[in-house]
């Protein structure tokens, strides 16, 4: 039988791995377990990444979803996404020892739609329904928040003014998807009020911009991470999209031989 020819040359991305939102999570989640001891309640994983979520697991974090599923008087996280204001509320209620996770950045859009909101602004978001991030923001407001997936979407909606309109996106999107969006939004509403700085993080836009510099000098790009994440899931459409064959694995495992 012969032998699977190896790549003669292997190039990894710069930047790669965590971001600074990401490693204060963990941390966060680390400190509470060091601090009170098992088992430390988190609401939503963490971060989307099976290694990590499986390696607090083993050291006591219980992952849930519900508010119901925490016992009275545990410790609660809040995840890097960030959570509705119903949520934060009703966790406070139940009398939960709470610490937020939150990344610094989704807070900054969460601060800008609460501040325009009281200047009687409505809101457009583009990103993906059900992610747990855009449900947090959408989550600040009781209404007046309408959610674009694509450019299609921004024909659809109805808001219900629009002297007043203004545009967020979820941190994790495509660059050049959410620039595709942003565009048609601003075609049909010329006068909305956009963000002072981008909100789409500067990690996910390096690593986004590594993944071109590297995608025609290479023969397949493979990203490491997990199914859920939405950063990893972006990573591998890029590639995709310059035309270079792509895979992500959540461990070496799960590489296949016949991609070489």
């Amino acid at each position: 039988m012969t032998a699977p020819v190896l790549p003669q040359e292997i190039l990894l991305a710069e930047p790669r791995g965590f971001c600074a939102g990401v490693d204060r999570a963990i941390e966060i989640v680390e400190k509470a377990l060091a601090k009170f001891g098992r088992p430390i309640y988190v609401r939503h994983e963490i971060v989307h990444n099976t290694y990590v979520v499986n390696d607090l697991k083993e050291r006591g974090a219980i992952f849930i979803e519900e508010l119901d599923d925490v016992p009275p008087g545990a410790t609660l996280v809040f995840s890097a996404h960030g959570v509705s204001q119903a949520i934060q509320r009703e966790a406070e209620r139940r009398g939960f020892q709470i610490f937020d996770a939150t990344c610094p950045l989704v807070t900054k859009v969460h601060v800008e739609v609460a501040k325009l909101h009281k200047e009687g602004y409505e809101f457009i978001m583009i990103g993906h329904k059900g992610h747990p991030e855009v449900e947090g923001t959408m989550g600040q407001l009781d209404s007046g928040i309408h959610l674009v997936e694509d450019v299609a979407d921004v024909a659809r909606i109805q808001p219900g003014q629009t002297d007043k309109l203004a545009v967020v996106t979820q941190t994790t999107l495509s660059v050049d998807d959410a620039a595709e969006i942003t565009d048609a939004v601003v075609a049909r509403f010329p006068l909305i009020k956009k963000p002072k700085m981008q909100d789409i993080c500067y990690a996910t836009q390096n690593r986004q911009d590594a993944v071109k510099v590297m995608s025609p000098q290479v023969d397949i790009v493979i990203v490491v991470g997990s199914p859920t994440s939405s950063n990893s899931n972006r990573l591998r459409e890029v590639a995709k999209k310059l035309g270079t064959e792509s895979y992500m694995v959540d461990n070496a495992d799960e590489l296949k031989p016949e991609w070489f």
